[in-house]
């Protein structure tokens, strides 16, 4: 797995999902055949905000990432075969796709990212309460 898509998968993870960065780190370590554990445990430390990381509240929008760095969607069509028929930039949000969407066999959203972020942020900032 490319080092940008473990980044941005450990991100909605920890800050969408709000699941403990050390659930990820483990289930990683698990599948790694060339693991280094200090960089595993860096990077997932440093997604999460616990680590040494100066932006703390960072929280990688996915679609975003897939816009600049994957305009045309040929990753994801190469590794999620449910959508390899969907052409272009369409593919990053495959519940957009209007009529056809009912033809593909892949699941509806599990959270609302934008929310997620928003609600990860409110429970961050200083005061919040939680």
């Amino acid at each position: 797995m490319h080092n940008r898509a473990r980044l941005i998968t450990a991100s909605f993870l920890v800050k969408d999902l709000y699941l403990d960065w050390r659930l990820g780190a483990q289930h990683f370590w698990s599948l790694r055949v060339d693991g280094d554990m200090a960089n595993n445990s860096g990077n997932w430390q440093w997604v999460a905000g616990t680590g040494n990381d100066t932006r703390p509240n960072r929280v990688f929008n996915p679609l975003r990432q897939a816009d600049r760095l994957h305009p045309r969607g040929d990753y994801v069509r190469r590794y999620v075969p449910e959508l390899a028929g969907i052409e272009g930039p369409r593919v990053h949000r495959p519940w957009d796709l209007g009529p056809e969407r009912i033809t593909i066999d892949y699941p509806e959203p599990i959270v609302d990212h934008a929310e997620a972020a928003a609600e990860f942020r409110r429970r961050r900032s200083p005061g919040s309460g939680d």
